[in-house]
């Protein structure tokens, strides 16, 4: 009987052993920068082999448009502006299409600005903390980004943006050359959902009749 019992009481040890020796799975903690990204829907991303949408900026009674299709997947971009069409490939840019370039990041930086947080390795994220919001004036949580002072067509610019707790950008401060006020602040507002992908097509200034918007958006995989 003692034997049974010595048995018993080895293998119940043993069993609680092996049970504390079981792995414990560990649960990534993302970072701010991958919540925004993730809530506007970066893990659908993959999936897309086309983008298509197009620019608009009215101000007072004047108006701008430029349409683009991009291939992510192969880098192959083209661009229709007027009567002008450009067709070349990020990977070889040179003087005949470094304008178009240029204009395709900053209207790709507008509609996809909350996957930048992640795409682009060289900037540098803030902590996070709750201010008042420049148009709106309601508390919202604020990370401010800055790129580098070297590289890329407009090195050392900023950006403060503001956010709920959904995580959704809801304005921004755009500070050329990280100034110390602001060049532009805008609302991101008018969210659609194209394939699991969360764009703001609408952003708004407070202090002149002026408006960037997205139009013709298709998301093709």
């Amino acid at each position: 009987m003692k034997n049974s019992l010595i048995s018993l009481v080895l293998i119940a040890l043993f069993f609680s052993c092996k049970q504390k020796e079981e792995p414990k799975t560990i649960v990534k903690e993302w970072t701010t920068a991958e919540k925004i990204a993730n809530a506007n829907g970066i893990q659908n991303w993959k999936n897309v082999t086309e983008l298509q949408f197009t620019f608009n900026v009215d101000k007072d009674t004047t108006h701008f448009e430029r349409s683009w299709t991009w291939h992510p997947k192969t880098d192959d971009i083209t661009m229709i502006s007027g009567k002008d069409t450009v067709t070349y490939n990020q990977k070889s840019v040179d003087s005949s299409s470094m304008n178009a370039d240029k204009a395709f990041i900053n209207d790709k930086y507008w509609l996809l600005a909350p996957f930048h947080l992640v795409w682009d390795k060289t900037i540098t994220i803030s902590e996070t903390s709750i201010v008042e919001a420049p148009i709106s004036k309601t508390q919202l949580n604020k990370i401010t980004i800055t790129y580098p002072n070297t590289g890329g067509y407009t090195p050392g610019d900023a950006y403060d943006l503001f956010f709920g707790d959904d995580y959704l950008l809801k304005e921004w401060n755009y500070r050329k050359g990280n100034s110390k006020e602001p060049t532009m602040t805008t609302t991101w507002e008018d969210y659609e959902d194209f394939k699991g992908i969360k764009i703001s097509k609408l952003h708004k200034r407070s202090d002149i009749n002026w408006k960037l918007s997205f139009t013709n958006i298709k998301v093709m995989d």
